[in-house]
């Protein structure tokens, strides 16, 4: 059986909070690549009522987290997928980030290690939803351990500085996920990468070889529809697709998608409520265009009694 490793991103339109991409691997049969088919009886689609249904959510993160119990649902599901048995944030962050992603929240005003987790639901639901999502996994499939890559706005504003350009991170983050699932996902089995289109670019040679030094990249097809890519000259088989709107199609790219909206959400939760302890009756804010300028606005006397700057809190780009 392959490995499907979906690669996806969010936080990356806002002014504040982080920029979060990530990577999960789900081991599927050939003939379901997708996995919708092969994963029917333990996850679905967002949409209609729970009720008596067991399975775990697994969509689009904007799907998942959408209406009433949004983040529940988008919780419940990261955590069973990949079964994070997690008690607070720094927990949650080391094992689905890199170890310096960590450093770098650690650096922040608003970061709280201890917040307790899971966040929206209850420890006992978590272990209900993994006990039914293992036990009705089919033979073979497994999920590798996720890998996050976590940007706070200084690092953000570092590399834009260095680079002249925000898409430098998106770049720069897909190498080292390509990088970082090969490394670490077992054995010398295939491994198909599914990403989703980089700003509306068809040609990525020259980025797969800086993501596989020593390799040679070989284009299959390279069109508006789709980039497919060979890499040869590795200990294993690997192929890489980009695809718009990959996150609707494939499980492992809907799962990375949910994997970084959950992350950036579990960080605006503990943003939004540094500010409101500075700020009294301060509303939160997702940090998007216009009302991250509202909320910059308001917690700048707050910014400077505690000698926080601009550049620490607000994206340049």
């Amino acid at each position: 059986m392959p490995w499907v490793v979906g690669i996806d991103e969010a936080g990356y339109g806002p002014n504040l909070g982080p920029l979060v991409q990530a990577a999960a691997a789900v081991r599927l049969p050939i003939e379901d690549l997708a996995g919708w088919d092969t994963l029917k009886a333990t996850a679905r689609k967002a949409g209609g009522r729970w009720g008596r249904d067991r399975r775990i959510v697994i969509d689009d993160s904007k799907k998942v987290y959408h209406g009433v119990n949004a983040l529940e649902r988008l919780e419940r599901g990261v955590l069973a997928a990949f079964a994070l048995v997690v008690h607070d944030a720094a927990e949650l962050f080391r094992k689905a980030s890199c170890p310096w992603c960590c450093d770098e929240l650690s650096r922040e005003a608003w970061y709280d290690p201890t917040h307790p987790t899971p966040v929206a639901t209850t420890s006992a639901t978590f272990f209900q939803d993994l006990e039914h999502f293992s036990a009705n996994l089919p033979d073979g499939v497994k999920f590798a351990g996720p890998t996050a890559l976590v940007t706070p706005a200084p690092w953000f504003n570092q590399v834009v500085e260095a680079t002249g350009s925000k898409a430098s991170l998106l770049t720069n983050g897909l190498i080292e996920l390509m990088k970082q699932s090969c490394d670490t996902i077992p054995g010398d089995e295939h491994v198909h990468f599914l990403c989703d289109k980089q700003g509306g670019r068809n040609y990525y040679g020259a980025l797969l070889k800086q993501a596989f030094p020593g390799a040679e990249v070989y284009p299959d097809l390279e069109t508006n529809a789709e980039s497919r890519y060979r890499i040869e000259g590795l200990n294993r088989v690997v192929s890489v697709v980009f695809r718009p709107r990959s996150d609707g199609e494939s499980i492992a790219v809907a799962l990375a998608s949910m994997l970084c909206k959950y992350l950036r959400e579990v960080c605006m939760l503990q943003f939004n409520a540094f500010w409101g302890r500075h700020v009294p009756g301060l509303e939160p804010t997702a940090g998007y265009p216009v009302d991250a300028k509202r909320f910059l606005s308001q917690i700048l006397p707050a910014m400077e009694r505690l000698n926080i700057p601009e550049s620490a809190v607000w994206r340049v780009k």
